[in-house]
């Protein structure tokens, strides 16, 4: 009688490591999360005070609240892609800058105070907005003038 050893399962292929993403992607993604998280904030304030406060209209403050909370979606879920390295990211991360300057222009106008929020506002959009069209950035998301929609 022979005696059959069973056979060993090969080793499971190491995937290679990813590349690490450039500087300038990670700044956008820290970027884009600041700026969803602002809105998220200001968000859960609008709600806070249109329960608890004395607002003008509840309602209004409330839906307001409600409507940030969802905003701050996109530039957060571009922000978490964007620090994966996902191609499609880029443009969630596109469409709140372009959301954001109309908002920094109206901010600027109010005069104030907000003129420096406004400011702010503007610098970190058109940085957002230059450091995702690099070509650096477009390569690491695999996005360039040779590739095809997949």
């Amino acid at each position: 009688m022979s005696k059959k050893q069973p056979e060993k399962a090969p080793a499971p292929a190491v995937a290679p490591a990813a590349a690490p993403l450039p500087r300038r992607l990670t700044a956008v993604a820290v970027l884009t999360a600041l700026e969803g998280l602002a809105l998220a904030g200001l968000g859960v304030y609008m709600l806070f005070v249109g329960i608890a406060g004395d607002p003008d209209s509840p309602q209004q403050a409330e839906t307001g609240g409600i409507t940030l909370l969802v905003l701050a979606a996109l530039p957060l879920i571009g922000a978490r892609g964007l620090r994966l390295g996902r191609r499609w990211s880029r443009g969630p991360a596109l469409i709140t800058q372009l959301m954001a300057l109309p908002v920094a222009y109206t901010l600027y106008s109010t005069g104030g105070a907000m003129i420096v929020a406004a400011v702010a506002l503007a610098v970190a959009a058109v940085a957002v907005v230059a450091l995702l069209v690099n070509p650096t950035a477009t390569e690491a998301l695999g996005i360039g003038p040779g590739e095809q929609a997949r």
